[in-house]
């Protein structure tokens, strides 16, 4: 059985070249949005903005200014945090989502019925619809590759080595070493789901940040769709019970009514005139 493989993100060194956004699409023969005739954001210069069904990989800009020459932007490739407890692959009614021998999360579009339920399930906003096959797709850390020895494509032509492939455990002792070399140096730098205590039992792809996991657009404590179940349920059970108990009354009310109406002779009420 392979060892848990995935992605160690250092978001310090990332330069903002999309090369790995370039190599997803072409390893993953993905359709270029809108015909190929992309239209600037004109608030920044990330004009991909987003990952969805057809943007596996996504480098983020986050332009921090307080001034012209006062200020700094945090660059981040973002993709498939390929969950440990993976919310996506709970919530699939059809089994498309698995598991794969190497730990990461992959959704099987002959299977997939494009129903959304893993769209609403993530955390992070990965997945989406991608509109040419009409199913739910995402980042797969190039699955195809690994089963034959090769590393992802987004890693392997990342030039500043910002996305780092290999096993969980190696490239949490790397990242650790990294962090401590970054504070020695006065940085305030953290690390982002990499401990398997962590939240959703840990991520496959972690990241090195400087700033808050939101100022990246990542949730600060991601939870997983049954967090919610008992509060739901017992808010279901609740309402069922007031709404029945409502009914009971009304019931009775109607009863008695009859009931008198039989007494004195007079016709009941007729339905409308109830409560």
């Amino acid at each position: 059985m392979p060892e848990p493989m995935g992605f160690f993100t250092d978001t310090t060194v990332c330069i903002g070249c999309k090369a790995c956004e370039v190599a997803c699409k072409e390893w993953n023969q993905l359709p270029a949005a809108n015909g190929g005739l992309g239209e600037l954001s004109g608030d920044s210069y990330d004009n991909t903005r987003r990952l969805d069904g057809i943007h596996w990989r996504h480098v983020r800009f986050i332009e921090q200014f307080k001034g012209p020459y006062d200020g700094r932007w945090l660059m981040m490739s973002d993709v498939c945090k390929h969950c440990v407890q993976a919310g996506c692959l709970e919530v699939c009614p059809t089994g498309a989502i698995i598991r794969t021998q190497f730990d990461t999360v992959v959704i099987q579009s002959d299977v997939c019925n494009g129903c959304r339920a893993c769209i609403a399930a993530c955390p992070f906003g990965v997945i989406d619809i991608n509109p040419v096959s009409a199913t739910a797709q995402k980042c797969t850390l190039c699955y195809d590759r690994l089963q034959v020895g090769l590393e992802p494509a987004c890693s392997k032509a990342c030039p500043t080595d910002s996305i780092q492939f290999g096993t969980i455990t190696e490239l949490r002792a790397r990242a650790h070493k990294r962090v401590d070399q970054l504070r020695a140096q006065g940085v305030q730098a953290q690390l982002y789901g990499a401990e398997p205590d962590g939240p959703l039992g840990g991520l496959n792809s972690f990241y090195l940040l400087v700033d808050k996991p939101e100022v990246y657009g990542l949730p600060a404590h991601p939870q997983l769709p049954t967090r919610t179940l008992g509060r739901s349920a017992t808010l279901t059970t609740a309402s069922a019970a007031v709404l029945g108990l409502l009914a009971l009354v009304g019931l009775r009310k109607r009863r008695m009514e009859e009931v008198a109406a039989d007494s004195s002779g007079a016709p009941p009420l007729p339905p409308s005139s109830h409560v």
